[in-house]
């Protein structure tokens, strides 16, 4: 896809971490750029750093209506937008036997629901208006190697991210239309995942911290400064590539390609002969 001066790209989860890198990394390929977030003074912070066109709205992803009102914003403001990011994303971090029915509702909705709200409020006022556009869906490398420990909840949302972005690249593609999918699955980034909490709605309670959790979180933090993490602009960097270029996966970082790699052979191996 050309990103030419003046695109319109839509961000959610862009007050921090990939989404507020996505926010400059798009802003200074020149395009105007539409945040959303529900952490009100950090998106602002993010707004004041851009220097071309950005319009903020606060939406909590989990709720069809906030993501209606992102696109009645972002439209109403724009005339159009050309791509959409949905990132917002959160994590809790526990063994499934102490993961809350709470805990699912709040990982889901934010995760898996706000991309389904956001393919489902955009997707029509894409085709409608007849003009290229790419979605990007976040997912992760947990959406690839979905066992991972203590992140039940995350890998269940990662992996449906990545299933309603390979669906939506085959019906799109079948149907002709001028719009591309990228489903991103970011290794070791530092965000500010693992401080998740800190929008957790007060009705869905507070996450109970047990030691096994607590002891995966801080080997995630200890990841994010390995030699092969990447930094927030350096995902971005390779998101620009890949909406230009029209790829499907955009994988950041390769620590667990032996994983992929190993699960991809118990599959086969267990195929009827």
């Amino acid at each position: 896809m050309d990103l030419r001066t003046g695109s319109v790209v839509v961000v959610t989860g862009a007050a921090s971490g990939i989404g507020a890198a996505l926010a400059r990394a798009f802003s200074a390929a020149g395009c105007a750029v539409v945040l959303a977030d529900v952490e009100a003074a950090a998106l602002e912070q993010v707004a004041s750093s851009l220097d071309g066109p950005v319009h903020t709205v606060i939406t909590d992803v989990c709720h069809a209506a906030a993501v209606e009102r992102l696109a009645d914003a972002a439209f109403d403001r724009f005339g159009a937008v050309h791509v959409l990011c949905n990132n917002a994303g959160v994590s809790t971090f526990n063994p499934l036997s102490a993961q809350g029915l709470d805990d699912w509702r709040w990982v889901l909705g934010v995760n898996l629901w706000g991309v389904v709200h956001g393919v489902h409020t955009f997707l029509p006022r894409l085709l409608a208006q007849g003009q290229p556009a790419h979605i990007v869906n976040t997912s992760s490398l947990a959406g690839i190697v979905s066992g991972l420990p203590e992140l039940g909840p995350y890998n269940v949302s990662k992996v449906g991210v990545v299933a309603i972005s390979e669906t939506l690249r085959i019906e799109l593609a079948m149907a002709g239309a001028p719009i591309a999918v990228s489903v991103l699955c970011p290794g070791s980034t530092e965000t500010r995942i693992l401080e998740s909490e800190r929008n957790r709605p007060p009705a869905l309670g507070q996450e109970t911290r047990l030691p096994e959790g607590e002891a995966f979180r801080e080997a995630v933090r200890a990841g994010f400064r390995s030699s092969g993490a990447r930094t927030p602009d350096q995902v971005a960097a390779q998101v620009l590539e890949a909406v230009r270029a029209g790829d499907f996966w955009i994988v950041t970082s390769g620590e667990m390609n032996d994983l992929v790699r190993n699960r991809g052979r118990e599959i086969e191996a267990s195929l009827p002969k």
